[in-house]
């Protein structure tokens, strides 16, 4: 069975990589799809989100990476995924998924598992971290090691 983690993990953080673990447990498959939101200022652009994410699940067998520039529905039929995972960390996140999920479900008829975040990822967010990190601050308690390295790696760069 085949079961897709969408999000637009700007930066992708330890609470995504835990629920990516976790689907990866109960799915054969898993496909991390790395989207685009037209409302978000983004700290990195799809196609390094995309390498982060595959550098951060590299240990992770039955997991791949794909960008998702379209909708979800869609990106679930091209691939051929009947499921999709979602992490709520908070009721406001159930109640925003479970809408999501309805909408989903009666385009396509797509299921949705949501798995409640860990209390101890319960209150970490990509937008708190990019701005930590664009607040020069240490995200390293927040983000896999390949988004630490990336983004010194970049400030760098572009502090020459």
């Amino acid at each position: 069975m085949k079961a897709v983690v969408p999000g637009s993990f700007d930066p992708f953080t330890l609470g995504h990589l835990d629920i990516v673990e976790r689907a990866s447990r109960l799915f054969d498959q898993v496909v991390v799809a790395v989207g685009l939101n037209s409302a978000k200022d983004y700290l990195f652009p799809l196609e390094e989100r995309v390498e982060l994410v595959r550098a951060s699940c590299r240990q992770l067998a039955a997991v791949t990476v794909e960008p998702m520039p379209g909708l979800l529905v869609d990106f679930c039929l091209a691939h051929d995924v009947g499921t999709i995972v979602k992490g709520a960390r908070l009721g406001r996140d159930f109640e925003v998924e479970l809408g999501m999920a309805q909408m989903n479900a009666s385009l396509t008829a797509v299921e949705t598992v949501i798995l409640p975040t860990r209390p101890s990822w319960s209150f970490v967010s990509s937008s708190l971290v990019r701005q930590i990190a664009r607040g020069q601050r240490d995200i390293s308690p927040y983000v896999p090691a390949a988004v630490v390295d990336h983004l010194q790696r970049s400030r760098h760069v572009h502090s020459d």
